[in-house]
């Protein structure tokens, strides 16, 4: 962090801070000094961690054994999170089909005919049909229900659920993962009770407080 302070233009800032870090290999394969700039800090952000994503998916498997089961199986409705939002969140931007598919993890459920659909998507009406085929997705972009929960909301609920089942399995080392993501969850509940609480909308606060 005492670099941060040195580096006085983007040449330092990408050979001295980003090259002479552990997140050297990350950056070197994403992305060139030339790429940081403003216009490209969301493309950065996205393909930097569809990098640590696989990096960290690979990982897991390599550990084998329940490990990776549990693993695996958290980190594939991650990867296939990220590329569905990253689907939806292009839509009315500049970024193109191709640079789009480019940001997709190479690994997940959707993997590869929802994500090859995906790619070709239009509108949310195209993201849905391309999910309709996995039940769990398909469920989550049905309307009815609780109206008031968005689909982000619905993917944080999944996600509690995948880390709760952490908890069923013995000797292994995702549960600490799933710890960590469950406390973030709690975290997210306590903000959305003040944010409900402040603005007088208590009538939303089981939105999240029924997460768990």
């Amino acid at each position: 962090m005492s670099t941060l302070g040195v580096a006085t233009n983007t040449q330092e800032l990408f050979n001295t801070v980003l090259i002479d870090t552990p997140l050297a290999p990350y950056f070197a394969q994403c992305l060139s000094e030339e790429d940081l700039d403003e216009m490209h800090i969301e493309i950065i952000r996205n393909t930097l961690y569809k990098a640590y994503l696989e990096d960290f998916y690979a990982y897991c498997e390599s550990l084998g054994g329940t490990t990776a089961r549990v693993m695996k199986r958290i980190l594939e409705f991650e990867a296939d999170r990220r590329s569905i939002n990253i689907t939806i969140n292009s839509f009315g931007t500049e970024l193109s089909k191709d640079d789009r598919t480019r940001l997709y993890p190479s690994f997940g459920l959707l993997q590869p005919e929802g994500i090859n659909k995906l790619s070709k998507a239009e509108d949310y009406d195209s993201v849905t049909q391309a999910c309709s085929y996995y039940s769990h997705y398909a469920k989550m972009f049905e309307e009815g229900g609780n109206a008031d929960k968005s689909l982000e909301d619905k993917f944080f609920e999944y996600e509690v659920f995948l880390n709760k089942l952490s908890f069923q399995e013995q000797f292994q080392y995702g549960i600490f993962y799933s710890f960590l993501k469950l406390k973030e969850q709690e975290i997210r509940n306590i903000v959305w009770i003040a944010e409900c609480i402040s603005q007088n909308h208590k009538q939303k606060i089981n939105n999240y407080i029924n997460i768990f």
